[in-house]
């Protein structure tokens, strides 16, 4: 099936015993057992079925099931955010000792876990100097678990090659982790391009309308974790912590999404609700129809702002003049995403003065909406990083990140126009 039927039909049909046709709300903590076989074999991971809400719940399935074929892998697992996806990710297959090698422009939440919280637990984050595969491939030694990367970066906007970076991942015996909330399944599918796991914030784009917290991490099925046994212990010998299950036995190729749910779910309880579940699917479920509008309407931005003589400069990979230009039309067609970032002359004072100009869009740190939002990054998502952290993220003091919504293009135009008449009076 194409993505415009997945996004509505994926993971369900009707309510079997109702037969209703919107997904139902299974606002409920725990599920009743038929015997004491039936529970023993729930939690041996024999047999499917529900256990309790922290771990599985059928709402969340389904949105689990839609992602996961939206993204075309092989299972997904919703949590009640996206900053609890990449740590569950993450600490699913790493532990004191390992490493994990990410790029260095990421979004500011991702950067201070990477910097500060992991390595307090013993994970060493190295982020390379930029995100070529040559300066991230330096990095990886026979403690490295993960390469970690943004399929295009929040906010600076930059586009990695998913290809090469997977290739180099793989000849190492390591997974591509990505994070492909800017991008979403609709414009860029990691996993056809070599990635193992893949991450979305719905929270943002697949979600799409500022609702509801969530998180999804889907598996691909397709890394080898036996192959490299003793670096992923943790997936092919007994998980203490689970009376002793082989994820690689007992799960095949969804071993790693088995013990995300079984082990840092179960024991940490990052849940996603079924009521946020429920929201998010109804706006996953025009997800495609949202993204092109989205990025038509931020093309012509970025193209507007590019040629506004109050401007100094645009990033935007659908720009021809972007050093992205040519990795936006391999992975997204030439329109990736509705992310874009900018500087007015008169630097940080000109560019307060046009943030607080703004009528049509709202001032605030989420992105994806419908609606168009604004941020200034330096003293909003990122403003726990240092001027060196600031640099290194791909902050600068005068940026404005724009995510254009699904307003008329002349309305936000406008907007757009009044607010850098008033920044540079």
């Amino acid at each position: 099936m194409k993505d415009e039927t997945l996004a509505i039909h994926a993971g369900f049909k009707s309510d079997a015993s109702t037969k209703a046709v919107a997904v139902p709300i299974y606002q409920t903590v725990a599920y009743e057992f038929d015997d004491a076989q039936h529970a023993a074999d729930l939690f041996n991971l024999e047999v499917e079925g529900n256990i309790y809400s922290r771990i599985m719940n059928p709402t969340v399935g389904v949105l689990e099931q839609r992602s996961a074929e939206l993204e075309q892998g092989i299972a997904g697992l919703c949590v009640s955010a996206g900053s609890a996806a990449i740590n569950y990710a993450i600490l699913n297959i790493a532990e004191a000792g390992n490493n994990i090698v990410s790029v260095p422009l990421l979004y500011g939440g991702t950067y201070t876990l990477f910097k500060h919280m992991l390595p307090k637990l013993g994970i060493d984050v190295r982020l390379a100097e930029d995100d070529s595969v040559e300066a991230m491939e330096k990095l990886i030694d026979d403690k490295t678990t993960a390469v970690f990367c943004e399929s295009i970066g929040n906010p600076a906007g930059n586009i990695v090659d998913l290809e090469a970076l997977a290739e180099m991942a793989h000849a190492h015996g390591v997974p591509l982790i990505v994070d492909n909330t800017v991008a979403t399944p609709a414009l860029i599918k990691p996993i056809a391009w070599g990635a193992d796991v893949v991450i979305n914030s719905l929270t943002k784009y697949m979600g799409g309308h500022g609702n509801s917290l969530g998180g999804v991490i889907v598996d691909s099925g397709e890394f080898p974790w036996a192959k490299h046994a003793k670096k992923f212990h943790m997936l092919t010998e007994p998980e203490s912590s689970y009376h002793g299950v082989v994820y690689t036995e007992a799960l095949g190729a969804a071993a790693y999404i088995g013990r995300a749910r079984t082990v840092a779910l179960r024991n940490t309880g990052s849940t996603l609700s079924p009521m946020n579940a429920f929201m998010i699917l109804q706006g996953l479920s025009t997800l495609p129809l949202r993204m092109e509008r989205h990025c038509d309407n931020a093309m012509a931005v970025a193209k507007h702002l590019s040629e506004h003589k109050q401007v100094e400069w645009v990033s935007y990979g659908g720009l021809p003049d972007s050093p992205y230009f040519e990795l936006a039309e391999k992975y997204t067609n030439g329109k990736p995403s509705a992310l874009l970032t900018f500087g007015i002359k008169g630097g940080f004072d000109a560019g307060v003065k046009f943030y607080d100009a703004l009528e049509l869009f709202l001032r605030l740190v989420n992105i994806g909406d419908v609606k168009s939002l604004a941020a200034h990054p330096a003293s909003t998502t990122h403003r726990q990083l240092s001027e060196d952290e600031l640099k290194s993220a791909g902050v600068t003091p005068d940026m404005i990140r724009l995510c254009v919504g699904i307003e008329h293009i002349d309305d936000i135009l406008a907007d757009i126009d009044q607010a850098l008449a008033v920044a540079t009076s």
